[in-house]
């Protein structure tokens, strides 16, 4: 397993990888040493985690391997499906899934999605339009939204 620490507008991104695809990307609450030489398994994640920080990448092209249950493969899944500069709510993705009752188990497992912006977690708000959980902060969540905007917030000073 290769691992690379890069540096993002919202902190230290922690990359684990291998020939078999991207297993973990999360965003760390301290500071790393950022990887100077990135492992070739993991160059294309940079380079496109690169493009979407710098406005240039909506969409990922990666090869993924989380590790989690069936379950949570199901929702990470679905969670492919939001398109960027969207939302869907907790209740809606419980929808798509199937089950509408589920929405407590699918909340679970978008919190658990381990691979950080390529499998758009930050796209799930609670039904009234609030930011609700994120594991990696809802500052986070917050800025991630807002970089996807169509209508980008203009300074008034």
């Amino acid at each position: 397993m290769e691992t690379a620490y890069i540096k993002t507008p919202l902190g230290i991104a922690k990359i684990l990888g291998d020939a078999d695809g991207l297993q973990s990307i999360i965003v760390l609450n301290n500071e790393e040493t950022v990887t100077k030489v990135i492992p070739e398994e993991l160059e294309e994640a940079v380079y496109q985690l690169n493009e979407y920080f710098e406005g240039n990448r909506q969409q990922f092209d990666l090869d993924l391997n989380p590790q989690g249950t069936d379950f949570q493969q199901k929702v990470w899944q679905a969670l492919l499906d939001i398109p960027f500069g969207k939302t869907t709510s907790y209740l809606n993705l419980s929808k798509t899934l199937g089950d509408v009752k589920a929405i407590r188990a699918v909340a679970s497992a978008n919190g658990k999605n381990p691979l950080w912006i390529v499998v758009p977690c930050h796209r799930v708000i609670g039904s009234d339009g609030s930011l609700t959980g994120y594991a990696g902060g809802l500052h986070r969540k917050k800025w991630l939204l807002e970089h996807e905007s169509p209508a980008k917030q203009q300074s008034l000073f």
